[in-house]
């Protein structure tokens, strides 16, 4: 794929150079130099230095030949402006775009932009480390790898089928960890409701 990423921080360049080690053809664009000199010395994409709001900078990045761009400012604002651009504008088929604060998630996706928030994974980790018996893990079946991740159910989810609990879209429900510590595996004729003190145990596969 042809992938831009829209800044160059600890995220843009750590996505960056995942997607660049994976084979894909990368460009980053940053307002800052010393954010794109820090890009690993392995990184073979293309880098671009402009504030990303300028359409000819954006051009110049490449975002016109772009099948996906990964919009990961620090700033909440900024992230929406230039992915509502990204995706209305140049028509990137696929535009997925970071936002910090979890509160206005909705309102990324309300204008049709995927969201990643970080604050609700590492909280959901952290929350998982400390309170569940089973880590989360990835398995590995053959050349297909896994990723299991365990979370407590919230409250409103308590009394629901625990497939209503799986927030993320390419999630599979692997099964549930009540509360009593038992582990209940997700088949297609068993309906496992929730309650108080259960963990989600849900599936996605790595490509």
């Amino acid at each position: 794929m042809n992938i831009l990423v829209i800044g160059g921080g600890l995220l843009g360049r750590r996505v960056a150079e995942m997607l660049d080690a994976a084979g894909h053809d990368v460009a980053v664009i940053d307002e800052s130099e010393d954010n794109i000199a820090q890009l690993g010395a392995d990184f073979g994409g293309v880098t671009s230095v402009g504030f990303p709001m300028d359409l000819k900078n954006l051009r110049s990045a490449g975002i016109e030949s772009c099948d996906a761009v990964a919009v990961t400012t620090s700033d909440d604002n900024l992230n929406i402006t230039v992915g509502q651009i990204a995706k209305n504008y140049f028509q990137v088929p696929k535009v997925v775009a970071r936002i910090s604060d979890p509160y206005r998630e909705n309102i990324f996706e309300s204008f049709g932009l995927q969201t990643v928030c970080p604050t609700n994974m590492a909280g959901e980790k952290l929350i998982s480390a400390l309170t569940s018996p089973i880590q989360s893990q990835q398995v590995t079946f053959d050349t297909t790898t896994v990723a299991l991740e365990v979370r407590p159910v919230e409250k409103k989810f308590f009394g629901r089928e625990a497939a209503e609990a799986l927030l993320r879209p390419g999630d599979g429900l692997f099964g549930v960890i009540k509360a009593e510590g038992q582990f209940v595996l997700k088949t297609p004729d068993r309906e496992i409701l929730l309650s108080p003190g259960d963990s989600i145990v849900s599936s996605r596969k790595i490509d």
